[in-house]
């Protein structure tokens, strides 16, 4: 599916106010000196790069998982353009700060690979693009963003899948080996990006969030297959998760754990060793982030109610919250700052009394 830039609807009412940043810029629109797309293409542009964990998505059959997977756009912890809003997500939280344009490159089933590795049927079907497919779309987008935003592996901690039998009682080299090739995979997709940013005459920030919370999460499931268990109407497809996700059958999870902890402790590292390397450009700035792989998950109300997998509406607040908590320092780098909690309730009264409308979809020239 192809991104599509969505931009804060009622920007030119905020950008025209004189104590405005952009204020200058929309003078020379208003002048006919430039276009709109290049008047938007001032604006901070921010970007998720990520798997299904960051889209409001869910599974059942698959035909009705198909359609979702082409149609699914937005209403997740990163972005929730539609009226009325469920998800108080990262955007409508920033839109409260600066008018921007949001462009989410997630998708579901998406992976961290080696280049050029072919995917398997069900992610084809589905249209899936995996990290380093991400990337080159991120890569070829004609305005490069202010602000990228990373939650990707989820699903590279399937460690049961394919797994021979030998190493199902005795995972210890497989899960070693598992985190080993994850973090080189994904050095090499973060690297293509510092590349490209370190040309950019702006200051670019790049988070990498750690995989999220699974310990907690899992007390959440068990919550919900105790009440599928007991109402066969509960979560109807519960267990069609185990279709795709080998290693969330119970005997399985512990290990699950283990590696998506191992996972973010080579995320850690790894961005660490990045940050050391010489020919680092000061107009980039790299952080990891543990805001999502500390959320407390547990609640089961924080779970999809058709699949008890993905997260529910609730649950896409909760990640929202955690993922913005930790945005400050990346804000701040790339020149926006965040305001007071008395002037923050005066700009959501101001836009209140204006009725602004959240986002617009795409824009024209």
């Amino acid at each position: 599916m192809k991104p599509l830039p969505v931009v804060s609807a009622n920007f030119l009412k905020r950008i025209a106010e004189p104590s405005s940043r952009f204020y200058s810029d929309y003078i020379a629109y208003r002048n006919g000196e430039i276009r709109l797309a290049k008047l938007i293409a001032q604006l901070p542009h921010i970007a998720l790069i990520g798997d299904s964990v960051c889209m409001g998505i869910y599974i059942s059959s698959t035909w009705n998982t198909f359609w979702r997977a082409h149609t699914c756009r937005g209403r997740n912890w990163f972005l929730d353009p539609l009226e009325p809003a469920n998800v108080r997500s990262i955007s409508k939280r920033l839109e409260e700060i600066t008018p921007f344009v949001a462009v989410e490159y997630a998708g579901i089933g998406a992976l961290v690979d080696r280049e050029h590795e072919r995917q398997d049927f069900f992610r084809r079907i589905l249209g899936t693009r995996n990290f380093s497919g991400e990337i080159s779309q991120l890569l070829q987008s004609p305005r490069f963003p202010d602000l990228i935003l990373i939650s990707m592996g989820h699903n590279n901690v399937d460690w049961a899948w394919r797994c021979p039998p030998d190493e199902l009682d005795a995972p210890e080299t497989r899960l070693s080996r598992q985190s080993k090739e994850f973090r080189q995979n994904y050095a090499r997709q973060i690297r293509r990006l510092i590349e490209r940013a370190q040309v950019e005459t702006r200051r670019v920030a790049v988070i990498v969030y750690g995989l999220v919370n699974f310990e907690s999460y899992f007390k959440g499931r068990e919550v919900a297959e105790r009440l599928g268990a007991s109402d066969s109407s509960l979560y109807p497809h519960l267990e069609t998760t185990y279709k795709y996700f080998t290693s969330f059958r119970p005997a399985y999870r512990r290990n699950l754990i283990r590696l998506a902890a191992m996972v973010n402790e080579e995320l850690r590292a790894m961005v660490e060793e990045l940050n050391r390397e010489p020919e680092r450009h000061s107009n980039v700035q790299l952080r990891y982030s543990d805001a999502l792989a500390t959320a407390d998950l547990s609640r089961v109300e924080l779970l999809h109610p058709v699949d008890g997998w993905h997260a529910s509406v609730e649950g896409h607040n909760v990640l929202a919250e955690a993922a913005f908590a930790d945005l400050s320092p990346s804000l701040e780098f790339i020149g926006i700052n965040r305001p007071s909690h008395s002037h923050l309730a005066s700009a959501r009264c101001s836009a209140k009394n204006r009725g602004d409308k959240p986002f617009l979809n795409g824009f024209h020239s």
